[in-house]
């Protein structure tokens, strides 16, 4: 199976973004990715205040009818995160699109980046986002993907889950803070591989956004890792770039089989 992981820089401008993300997911398609990743809310980054405005129903508005178009005419499985208005509540989103371009598998982000970091203004996802409740995975031909989100990261009882539910490759649409980044993306997502075992497939956003005095940063940095913990592909902390590796699901199985920590557990479904 082969993944692709895509980096960009969104800004306010949601019909720009769209147009990039779609070229980009062509140009995964046209280096022969089975699935491809966008980062996390890839339509709009800017001022908080603007992403209730750029919220939009699941299926039906402008993102996702592109990610759908985009995978019926690419035949790729394509992800990666929206900005999902239901009723009234607007929800961090991670839509999954068949080959075909159906809806199959909705993932809403579970854990909200509620933060203090030093010397920025507080982060409150909380704000404007309801979390979701959902544990997701969906089998594709080659491998069962489980969806994540950026701030889930921190959270290994979700990627235990996920395990438990059957995933070998789990994506995670993102847009990780810089000042936490260099420290804690690279650890966390080779952490959560080598505990479950699992392939990561992080898309994340990188460069300045929103309101220039409040020093806002993404880390970029997207990567693509396997079940041993070793990095197959990884890109700058700036720039748009098209990751692409190819995921062997039999060294997968070779290493569950070599080091059977999975059937060890002790501690319940989700430890």
């Amino acid at each position: 199976m082969k993944v692709a992981a895509i980096q960009m820089r969104s800004t306010p401008d949601t019909s720009a973004n769209i147009a990039a993300a779609d070229g980009l997911l062509r140009r995964a398609s046209a280096e022969g990715a089975d699935l491809a990743v966008l980062p996390e809310v890839f339509p709009y980054l800017g001022r908080s205040a603007g992403r209730t405005a750029a919220a939009e129903p699941l299926p039906g508005g402008p993102a996702s009818q592109m990610l759908g178009a985009a995978a019926r005419e690419t035949g790729m499985w394509v992800t990666g995160g929206i900005i999902e208005r239901d009723g009234d509540r607007v929800y961090n989103t991670s839509p999954l699109f068949d080959r075909a371009g159906e809806l199959v598998a909705v993932y809403r982000k579970i854990h909200l980046y509620d933060v203090e970091l030093p010397g920025q203004p507080p982060f409150r996802e909380s704000a404007t986002f309801t979390p979701g409740e959902q544990v997701v995975t969906y089998p594709t031909e080659a491998a069962r993907i489980g969806l994540s989100i950026c701030y889930d990261l921190r959270f290994p009882e979700l990627y235990r889950a996920l395990m438990v539910a059957g995933a070998h490759v789990v994506t995670v649409p993102a847009q990780f803070q810089f000042q936490t980044g260099v420290d804690h993306w690279e650890v966390l997502l080779r952490a959560r591989a080598v505990e479950n075992q699992c392939f990561m497939v992080a898309a994340g956003q990188w460069g300045t956004y929103g309101d220039p005095e409040k020093g806002r940063r993404s880390y970029g940095n997207s990567m693509i890792v396997d079940p041993w913990g070793r990095m197959l592909a990884r890109a700058d902390d700036q720039g748009d770039a098209v990751l692409v590796a190819d995921l062997d699901m039999t060294e997968l199985r070779r290493i569950r089989e070599i080091l059977p920590a999975l059937q060890h557990r002790r501690l319940g479904i989700t430890c």
